[in-house]
C-alpha cells in the first residue's frame, strides 16, 4: 500500500526447502508467479532463499523497519500469490486497538427497534 505515494513495502523474501514436500508449493511460486510478481512491482525488491530442511515462508520487511512473516506451508502457488499481495498492500503498522477489539452482537438492538416504531407514529 502506498503511503503519501511511497510503497511501503520494500522487501518480500520466499524462502522455502529444495527437497521437502511441505515446500512444493513455493517451489512451483518460485518458478511461475515470482517472476511475473517482480516484473508487475519493481518497486519491491523480490528474493528467493533455499532453507533446507524449513517449512517455507513469506517475509515482507517494510520501510518503517517493522516486518511480517507468514506461514505457508502446505500451500498452492495460488495461495503464495494471494499471501504476497497482501503484504505488498499492507502499512506494516500493528492493527489499532479499535480494530483488535471490535465487538459484534448476535441478537439486534432492542432500543434501535423502539426507535423506529417511535418514528413511524
Amino acid at each position: 500500500m502506498t503511503q503519501r505515494g511511497v510503497w511501503q513495502l520494500q522487501r518480500l523474501t520466499v524462502s522455502f526447502c529444495e527437497h521437502s514436500g511441505s515446500s512444493r508449493g513455493a517451489r512451483e511460486f518460485v518458478k511461475t508467479f515470482l517472476p511475473l510478481f517482480a516484473e508487475d512491482n519493481k518497486q519491491i525488491e523480490v528474493k528467493a532463499e533455499l532453507k533446507p530442511g524449513r517449512h517455507p515462508c513469506l517475509r515482507g520487511e517494510y520501510r518503517n523497519g517493522t516486518s511480517r512473516q507468514v506461514g505457508v506451508k502446505n500451500e498452492p502457488q495460488e495461495e503464495l500469490l494471494r499471501q504476497a499481495m497482501m503484504l505488498r498492500s499492507t502499512i506494516g503498522r500493528k492493527a489499532s486497538l479499535i480494530v483488535k477489539r471490535r465487538h459484534v452482537q448476535k441478537k439486534p438492538s432492542i432500543q434501535a427497534a423502539s426507535e423506529q416504531t417511535l418514528q413511524s407514529l
